[in-house]
């Protein structure tokens, strides 16, 4: 089992303001270190009806208007 170092545990807590301010106030992260791709949602569950890529490789997925999450393309290069 890993233990986790307090600079590891430092580096999490800097995402609370993120998920404080998350449209649901709540937030699921899955890394696929297979396919170098990070799912940042924000609804579970959560079935998204429309999408769009951005420039820098980042799908936002929408449920009708709502942003329910982000898929993070090439995620270990950033």
């Amino acid at each position: 089992m890993a233990v986790m170092t307090t600079n590891t545990v430092h580096s999490y807590l800097k995402l609370l303001p993120t998920v404080k301010n998350a449209p649901q106030q709540s937030v699921w992260m899955t890394y696929d270190q297979e396919t170098d791709v990070m799912y940042i949602n924000f609804k579970k569950p959560g079935v998204a009806t429309d999408s769009e890529l951005t420039d820098d490789d980042v799908i936002i997925r929408y449920e009708g208007e709502e942003v329910i999450g982000f898929t993070v393309l090439h995620a270990s290069q950033r």
